[in-house]
């Protein structure tokens, strides 16, 4: 069996079993004895993995894979002073100035190719945060090894037990409380090695030298347990979800960069958990509330982030009462920010709202910079799919429709099969709703409550939809404690016992 070395422009690569694609100039002349090529069996992108980035990860991995085995004769004593060391030199000042100085850097240089920095910036209630996630894997129980179920049979029994998987792999955006967060997999016995978003290195590198390392030293866990890959070249994160190696793979971030490492992983024969795509849908019932409606709307657009107000779709009988409360709860999140908000209206819907507002000018604040647009702008129905990466101004789509039910079609239809909230007053459209709606995540207020250390206590890995299909066996929100197997373990008392 040879290797390849090299690549020639036009050389047709074969993909998907009957398809093929053809190699460009530029991947030809990049490829070098030594690199990597993932031929994405989906879509047949041709990933380019350089032989550096390939060692950084492989030495990753290896180290993970070493701490691991080594984790398993830890106390959990020890796993919870870890947990409180890192917690306690992110609390204190002198330490987090080192991180905060790297943050601003990141910030800085984000800002200047034109990122967004909203989820980038380590504020203090960020930091409080991850403090507080920390904390809470410190006073987590113990789920090593812990008794599932015990099976009694005559003679002999069998318990089911708990048991870590191995080696995670988590690629993430620029989002440094993540990195605390996803921690999470120590306290169930896991190792996991991170590949961070460019925009965030500089911070999670910091996090790592002044909090990270001294807390695993202090405590006496193996440095292996938990690794950052050292690179911000996307050709890391395909070197990582392509090594066997990983018990599980989690990605988090932009749509179809998190579909592209699912991919890879899954062809892989790595098991993946994938949250990407968000954007909540509020759907207005018969039975609204006006004002319930615009509370609503207000407190599910104070920030963005994947359970963000994304669309609401409102009933026509309605329209005259709701249309206004949706609007004044819009201009409030928008005051909030001290930013003017930012509406699509789908065709066929503009005719119930004030002709004034698709003349109106505002200033909308994006992340290259703060541009004029019209308040309110028509769109074509498909683009109800459409996420909006709002920086600082609230931008959300509105769609008015027959009733609750052409609603939840819509939603259906469109959205990612993520989160959705019904306001109404009456049990029975509640109860429909429930029953037809596509979402993990179903409530009757403000969206921004699907969290997992908001709503369960318990810091999160990544938030699922089911744009790919439902989960099996767990729910959308993967925790630190959710990422565990069974084994099973035999005591037999009467010997004589056989088959």
């Amino acid at each position: 069996m040879s290797r390849l070395v090299a690549l020639t422009p036009g050389q047709q690569i074969v993909f998907g079993g009957d398809q093929v694609v053809e190699v460009e100039a530029e991947l030809a002349d990049a490829f070098q004895a030594g690199d990597r090529l993932v031929v994405v069996q989906e879509d047949g992108a041709l990933l380019h993995i350089p032989a550096n980035e390939y060692a950084i990860v492989d030495a990753a991995v290896t180290a993970a894979q070493a701490g691991f085995a080594e984790l398993a004769a830890a106390t959990d004593d020890a796993i919870s002073d870890f947990f409180e060391s890192f917690a306690s030199r992110l609390a204190d000042d002198a330490v987090f100035a080192f991180i905060a100085a790297a943050n601003s850097l990141d910030i800085d240089r984000a800002r200047k190719r034109g990122r967004s920095t909203t989820r980038l910036e380590l504020s203090n209630a960020m930091r409080s945060g991850m403090v507080a996630g920390l904390r809470g894997w410190r006073d987590a129980s113990a789920s090593r090894d812990e008794i599932v179920r015990t099976i009694e049979h005559k003679g002999w029994s069998v318990e089911a037990r708990r048991a870590p998987l191995g080696v995670v792999g988590f690629v993430f955006e620029g989002r440094p409380n993540v990195f605390a967060d996803a921690c999470g997999v120590v306290r169930s016995g896991n190792a996991v090695v991170f590949r961070i978003g460019s925009d965030a290195l500089g911070t999670a590198l910091a996090i790592v030298e002044h909090a990270l390392r001294p807390a695993l030293e202090e405590s006496g866990l193996p440095h292996g347990v938990v690794q950052l890959v050292e690179s911000a070249a996307h050709s890391a994160g395909h070197a990582l979800f392509s090594d066997r190696r990983l018990a599980l793979a989690v990605a988090r971030g932009s749509g179809a960069a998190v579909a592209q490492l699912g991919a890879v992983a899954s062809q892989s024969g790595i098991p993946v958990s994938l949250h990407g795509t968000g954007g909540a849908w509020v759907v207005a019932g018969e039975h609204a509330n006006a004002d319930t409606l615009q509370t609503v709307v207000q407190h599910s657009l104070d920030r963005k982030v994947c359970n963000t107000l994304n669309v609401c779709a409102i009933p026509a009988s309605r329209a005259a009462q709701l249309v206004p409360s949706f609007l004044a709860g819009l201009d409030a999140a928008g005051e909030s920010r001290h930013a003017s908000p930012r509406l699509h209206v789908v065709d066929g819907s503009a005719s119930f709202l004030p002709a004034e507002l698709f003349s109106r000018s505002v200033e909308v604040e994006r992340a290259s910079g703060t541009v004029t647009e019209c308040y309110a702008t028509v769109l074509p129905e498909s683009d109800l799919a459409i996420e909006w990466e709002w920086e600082n101004s609230p931008e959300v789509t509105l769609v008015v429709v027959e009733d609750v039910g052409q609603a939840v079609m819509l939603c259906n239809s469109y959205s990612p099969h993520f989160t959705a909230s019904l306001v109404s007053s009456d049990q029975h459209e509640h109860e429909k709703f429930y029953a037809t709606i596509e979402a993990p995540f179903i409530g009757n207020g403000f969206t921004r409550w699907v969290d997992g250390q908001y709503a369960l206590n318990a810091p999160e890995l990544g938030l699922s939809n089911w744009q790919g299909g439902r989960m099996l066996g767990r729910g959308a929100i993967l925790s630190g404690d959710s990422v565990h197997t069974v084994r099973y373990r035999a005591t037999v008392t009467d010997h004589q016992t056989h088959r």
